[in-house]
């Protein structure tokens, strides 16, 4: 008798053998670090041309070959083309930023009116990145005892699309700036399922060569040396 029957042990996994895990050659790596370093937060300069069909593919798929906790893999991609749809998200986003601004005083309200956020109308596509965290059952390998993981994962993958994008010639924007009872509306998103995304996605010009909000005076990068600590929050690394 072959196969299988009830009750019977399944045969053991047998352990998986690595690949080598040596270090890309020096133009490899160079390519990786400088799509890391030169990405950008694109908020306005989207080219009206459509994203090649397989070129969106393969954006997905490096999403989708993010790392997951306890490999539940939580994100969904939702594309949204459709003109009527965008224009109900950018209304919804209308609303928020005209609340969002409201927090601001003076001179920085009025920086923060200046910034053009027009990537939802204007790039041709946008990518609507969920968190389902039912998507590997109620008890997760890696989630018992923090149960953000899975959107901590899923953010691995959004910045995993903003890298390809990078190195394809794509701009990416983020828009972050919206209730999002109004886009679980709009996308009709089940209440379990977290928005954690919506990327405005298509071909620009040209990127700035520091980030937009550092080059128009609305925050600088910190400086890294500050920012680490060794063996315990606030004691100095070694030099």
């Amino acid at each position: 008798m072959t196969g299988v029957e009830p009750g019977d042990d399944p045969e053991p996994c047998t352990d998986p053998q690595p690949a080598p895990a040596g270090a890309f050659d020096e133009a490899a790596r160079a390519a990786v670090y400088n799509a890391i370093h030169s990405r950008r937060d694109v908020r306005d300069q989207f080219r009206a041309e459509p994203l090649p069909d397989d070129l969106l593919r393969r954006l997905l798929e490096a999403a989708h070959a993010a790392p997951s906790v306890g490999f539940m893999q939580p994100w969904s991609f939702i594309v949204i083309r459709d003109a009527g749809v965008k224009e109900k998200a950018w209304q919804a986003f209308s609303r928020a930023n005209e609340e969002a601004a409201g927090l601001f005083a003076d001179e920085q309200q009025a920086l923060y009116r200046s910034l053009k956020l027009e990537g939802i109308r204007k790039a041709p596509v946008s990518i609507c990145i969920t968190c389902d965290p039912d998507r590997a059952g109620p008890v997760v390998l890696g989630r018992t005892h923090n149960p953000r993981m899975d959107v901590y994962s899923t953010v691995c993958a959004v910045q995993n699309f903003w890298l390809a994008a990078r190195a394809e010639g794509v701009g990416v924007g983020w828009v972050s700036i919206f209730r999002d009872e109004d886009v679980r509306q709009i996308l009709d998103i089940p209440e379990r399922v977290e928005i954690v995304a919506w990327l405005c996605v298509g071909y620009v010009d040209a990127l700035y060569e520091a980030p937009e909000l550092a080059l128009k005076g609305w925050r600088q990068r910190l400086d890294l040396d500050a920012l680490i600590f060794e063996d315990g929050w606030g004691k100095p690394a070694r030099r």
